[in-house]
């Protein structure tokens, strides 16, 4: 009996993804544990692993496909003795945002694979439009990553479509071609521009950019923030930080440099542990709260961020707390975080201060009830014992789901936060 193959969720928030490419093709055998296709989720891109034994009787929908919903059929599978040629289309939903080429098949989106298109096509990834660059998100990374001028490299996916494996072959750095003199086109004006906006170029929207978008919204439609500020002085931290370093091994696997992050972190997990109903979350059914301290870091990634999870972070040392999170950070930026390492959490870490950002309000990351934004540390003049001194001082904002966590609540968590922050020996105990 033919086996469906679906598009598989592979986070929790996931609703639809991008069928990057397929690695393997119609007619191959396909043994468990085979690799057959790469897929774009909003966060990273993940393989998908066959988990039956047969023939890939048929690709329902192409490499390069966008908006694919999850449990559509995407390929069928069929076993040893069946007649894959006889395999029809099953009826499914139509990806939202079918390529150019395809056909209606019994309500699926039955594309075959496009062939390489004739010299007067369109070629070294500009589409029929003009010198839009079409290509993958998971191929633009790359190219930026490695300094590759999409514009120089011919792509082999539907509509000349720019994928993963046409930049293995790609120099890097390479020079994109002068193009052709072309006529001007008649200017397009909209009704917009008629009143003086300024010209711009449209960059569509990628699927992690469209997850943010409604994240964000609906954390600040729906979750009643408040926020409470407090100063941390960091002197005695920073010297801290010097003296672990100057014996940290410099080089080999156990190699490692904390920083005042890596501080933060530690404080945020061991103040939750002291302040355990500030760890929870809100849910209809009633409070959940959390037995470990699992702290989310927001890391930058090109179109975004990402926030790796540190597990049980209050009862790691500082140097695991360094050489983990480099190492996530690491491989996000490259688009290789397991769901399970990005997904969960109790509590979100987002440190700006690298930018020289004095101090911010971050936006809560639901279900989370709480995220510390985290400025930068610099000197300032403060009174101790009617004394003007200066000091390093770093500033730091809660944002709390009032649903969750009453201010009282909130005010402890900063001050054991606090107590931390100004006695870093207490998080080496």
């Amino acid at each position: 009996m033919p086996i469906n193959i679906l598009m598989p969720a592979l986070s929790p928030t996931m609703t639809e993804g991008n069928l990057a490419r397929w690695l393997k093709n119609e007619g191959d055998a396909v043994k468990a544990g085979d690799v057959l296709a790469e897929i774009e989720t909003d966060k990273a891109t993940m393989e998908v692993e066959a988990v039956d034994e047969g023939t890939l009787a048929k690709i329902l929908v192409p490499g390069g496909a966008q908006g694919v919903k999850v449990n559509d059929v995407i390929a069928i599978l069929t076993e040893e003795g069946e007649d894959a040629g006889a395999v029809k289309a099953p009826a499914a939903k139509t990806p939202s945002s079918p390529l150019p080429g395809g056909s209606q098949e019994g309500g699926v989106q039955a594309q075959k694979p496009v062939a390489s298109p004739p010299p007067s096509s369109p070629q070294r990834g500009e589409s029929k439009k003009g010198d839009r660059i079409v290509a993958s998100p998971l191929a633009r990374r790359i190219a930026a990553q490695e300094g590759i001028d999409l514009g120089a490299v011919s792509g082999s996916g539907p509509n000349g479509r720019i994928v993963k494996a046409d930049l293995e072959k790609a120099p890097k750095g390479a020079a994109r071609p002068a193009a052709a003199p072309q006529a001007a086109p008649a200017p397009t004006v909209s009704g917009a521009a008629q009143f003086g906006e300024p010209a711009f170029e449209l960059v569509p929207h990628t699927s992690m950019r469209k997850t943010i978008a409604r994240r964000l919204q609906e954390s600040k439609q729906f979750v009643p923030h408040f926020y409470l500020t407090v100063d941390c002085e960091i002197d005695r931290l920073l010297k801290v930080r010097e003296e672990i370093n100057a014996g940290a091994p410099k080089e080999g696997p156990g190699a490692y440099k904390v920083s005042v992050n890596d501080f933060v972190i530690k404080a945020s997990a061991l103040a939750l542990l002291q302040v355990p109903n500030a760890n929870a979350s809100w849910s209809d059914d009633g409070l959940k709260m959390y037995k470990s301290a699992d702290i989310s870091v927001a890391v930058a990634i090109p179109g975004g961020l990402i926030t790796p999870i540190l597990r049980d972070a209050g009862k790691k040392r500082l140097s695991e707390l360094s050489i983990e999170i480099k190492e996530l950070a690491g491989r996000a930026r490259q688009g290789k975080l397991k769901p399970e390492e990005y997904t969960g959490g109790s509590f979100s870490v987002s440190n700006l201060g690298m930018f020289g950002i004095k101090d911010f309000s971050a936006i809560i990351n639901p279900p989370q009830a709480c995220i510390l934004a985290v400025g930068a540390g610099e000197e300032r003049a403060v009174v101790r014992g009617g004394q003007l001194v200066v000091a390093n001082v770093m500033t730091c904002t809660l944002s709390v789901d009032h649903r969750v966590v009453d201010g009282a609540t909130g005010a402890e968590f900063l001050a054991a936060f606090k107590r931390f922050i100004e006695q870093p020996l207490a998080m080496l105990v």
